[in-house]
């Protein structure tokens, strides 16, 4: 006996492959656009790069004849991964008001009515984020050289530096993300922003050991994800030095807090255009 026909209309199973391919298109149709934006002014990558310059070059220069700051090494070497960690930071911190941005122009809404999961698009903003974070790093690279920081140069060490800064940089890109869907202004979360971004800068191992801290901002740095990032990029981008947390702990650390971010945004998002 034949088996019936489906029916004139009915929607079809896709296949788990099919399924995987089209939510990937979806995730680089929404970082592509943002890549778009990026490759048409490339100028906004040099005028970041003159913030991790001056904190390299004057901070740098300054904290090194501070006789009380061990660092168990020369001081600018100790700070140029803490620098480019906090260049990754403040480039993808305010990445949300460009969310909001959309929502005013209307382009938010076109995504919002697309059949691609929030999840994808959610997805789509770390990808993009992580690139610009990809970009900097380049900068401060080459601003580390010529400065003599003693660089690591070792191929599986800059590819870890590579999966460092991307996932810091979608992380913290994620964060910004759900502050926009809960303040929806730009006044607010410029606001919102500058009170966030200094506390997990300072609270942090980017420009001091955790060691000098005092115990309860000890304990704060071990919470704050960007002491996991520096952590790692200190034993990847220099020479002679080890992790303190662990690689792994430090990579995990990062890949567990940016799929909670992920998972609340993705709930969240749809709310920006309330």
């Amino acid at each position: 006996m034949a088996s019936a026909a489906p029916a004139l209309g009915a929607p079809q199973a896709r296949s788990p492959a099919a399924w995987l391919g089209d939510y990937l298109t979806e995730m680089w149709a929404v970082g592509g656009a943002e890549l778009t934006k990026l490759r048409h002014d490339p100028n906004e990558i040099f005028t970041r790069a003159i913030q991790p310059a001056l904190w390299l070059i004057l901070f740098g220069e300054v904290m090194a004849q501070v006789r009380g700051l061990s660092t168990g090494g020369r001081y600018l070497d100790f700070l140029a991964p803490g620098i480019l960690a906090q260049s990754v930071l403040f480039a993808a911190i305010f990445y949300g008001i460009g969310v909001i941005w959309e929502r005013d122009l209307g382009v938010l809404h076109r995504y919002m009515v697309s059949p691609a999961p929030r999840s994808a698009l959610v997805l789509g903003k770390a990808i993009s984020s992580a690139v610009r974070g990809l970009a900097q790093a380049v900068v401060v690279y080459i601003l580390a050289a010529v400065l003599g920081v003693a660089l690591s140069y070792n191929p599986l060490h800059i590819l870890g530096v590579i999966v460092m800064i991307a996932l810091g940089s979608g992380l913290f890109s994620t964060f910004s993300l759900i502050v926009a869907c809960l303040v929806k202004t730009r006044e607010r979360f410029m606001g919102v922003g500058q009170v966030l971004t200094m506390p997990v800068f300072f609270a942090s191992n980017a420009i001091y050991p955790i060691e000098i801290m005092p115990p309860w901002l000890q304990a704060v740095s071990r919470a704050n994800p960007l002491s996991y990032e520096v952590d790692a990029l200190r034993a990847l981008m220099l020479t002679g030095q080890e992790s303190r947390f662990g690689i792994g702990l430090d990579a995990l650390v990062l890949v567990v807090v940016f799929a909670a971010m992920v998972a609340i945004a993705t709930r969240l998002y749809p709310r920006l255009t309330q």
